[in-house]
């Protein structure tokens, strides 16, 4: 059974927190061993957690976000760490969070590294987010950590906000548009074509093979859905289980026009900002690119990456030398790192890189949309203007008899 408890020290300060045990009795002689009071002392539900297990397990990038900056503030200001965790409890309302915060405080209690409650939560926490954490943690340098990774957390969230509210237009009108068609492919022009049929007037060809497919939707309608449900499963799998796949796939992405340059500056951003946060916080350069190398989601350039790392700086290249290899790197992020590096200001180089992409990232969004809205409506009316003209066509001629 999970018990809740309020207690107070003999100093007065009031100590909250959660721990199994099989009674009341096992809880007691828990907080005497102790020294604590009890103030309070309930029993968790299982409904409760499972409650919050179904609505509160996760932890979003808000979160992330309020936690980074306020133990940034917290520590920059002399706190120790356990009265920010303690604080951190108290404010958040949040069920999910305050659980991982009492798990923090407990392991902190353990004499562990502040780094292993992130490490344990992967879903939540990047591996580059738990780097950085035990990077700022052997260098005493957290407050200053725990400031850029607020930063960096800001700034990724504010770029996927605008990349949802320039596509989230473009998605409402195929979606909307897609459920128009498909109801009148689907129910109203089975009937039109029934219509026709009963009444023993031959349409011409082209109105047959219209109602020829909305008879065939209508007709296999659930098989069609179960298909296209299945087809969307097994493409999901692909792409999270098979690299191959993954590969191929993000390779015809790449060759389109406007989409493959979009997601090519995408993963360079990734690239950039992940590479520079790791370095300055005093990283090893190769344990660096093999972080970033599974951060970038890309294929092309992890595999460049680790290239650079085993078969180029391994092996005695400087970085510049090694990134000039790989042709997965525009050339002028090649000519930046080898100059950065004879300056010694890699890291503060790539940051500037990252935010020329985050520019060039949201000019590339704006033009996408601009094509992409109407050739959408085009593609629309097209499919919608077929349809009308093969039923207007025979009654035109229908009524014409009369």
């Amino acid at each position: 059974m999970k018990f809740h408890y309020i207690a107070s020290e003999a100093n007065g300060k009031i100590k909250e927190g959660e721990m199994e045990a099989n009674g009341v009795a096992e809880v007691l002689e828990f907080l005497s061993a102790e020294g604590l009071k009890p103030v309070s002392l309930k029993k968790e539900e299982e409904s409760v957690v499972k409650k919050w297990h179904l609505f509160e397990s996760s932890i979003s990038a808000s979160d992330k976000i309020f936690l980074t900056k306020y133990l940034s503030l917290m520590l920059r200001i002399g706190s120790d760490l356990f009265k920010a965790v303690d604080i951190l409890i108290s404010d958040f309302d949040k069920e999910s969070v305050r659980s991982f915060l009492f798990e923090v405080r407990d392991n902190l209690s353990k004499g562990q590294p502040f780094h292993v409650a992130f490490e344990k939560y992967p879903k939540y926490f990047s591996p580059v987010f738990v780097n950085l954490v035990r990077a700022g943690e052997v260098s005493g340098s957290l407050d200053k950590t725990f400031e850029k990774l607020s930063e960096t957390l800001q700034k990724d969230q504010e770029l996927s906000h605008e990349v949802r509210a320039a596509l989230t237009y473009p998605i409402l009108l195929v979606i909307v548009s897609v459920l128009i068609v498909f109801f009148i492919s689907t129910f109203a022009l089975p009937k039109i074509a029934k219509l026709f049929t009963d009444s023993g007037f031959e349409p011409p060809l082209f109105s047959k093979i219209v109602f020829a497919i909305g008879l065939f939707l209508n007709q296999y309608f659930l098989i069609i859905l179960a298909v296209v449900i299945g087809l969307v499963v097994a493409f999901w799998l692909l792409m999270t289980q098979t690299v191959a796949f993954k590969k191929i796939f993000q390779r015809f992405i790449r060759k389109l026009p406007l989409i493959g340059p979009l997601l090519k500056k995408i993963a360079l951003q990734r690239f950039a900002v992940t590479f520079a946060s790791l370095l300055s916080s005093g990283l090893p350069i190769l344990k660096s690119l093999e972080i970033t190398a599974n951060a970038v989601g890309d294929e092309e350039l992890k595999e460049s990456l680790i290239r650079i790392a085993d078969e180029g700086i391994a092996k005695g290249l400087t970085i510049g030398e090694a990134f000039k290899k790989e042709p997965a790197f525009p050339k002028i992020i090649s000519n930046f790192v080898s100059i950065s590096e004879k300056s010694g200001n890699l890291s503060g180089i790539l940051f500037t890189i990252s935010d020329f992409y985050e520019i060039e990232i949201k000019s590339s969004i704006k033009v996408l949309i601009s094509f992409l809205e109407p050739i959408l409506l085009l593609f629309i009316g097209i499919i919608v203007g077929t349809i009308a003209l093969a039923v207007i066509v025979p009654v035109y001629q229908l009524v014409g008899k009369f």
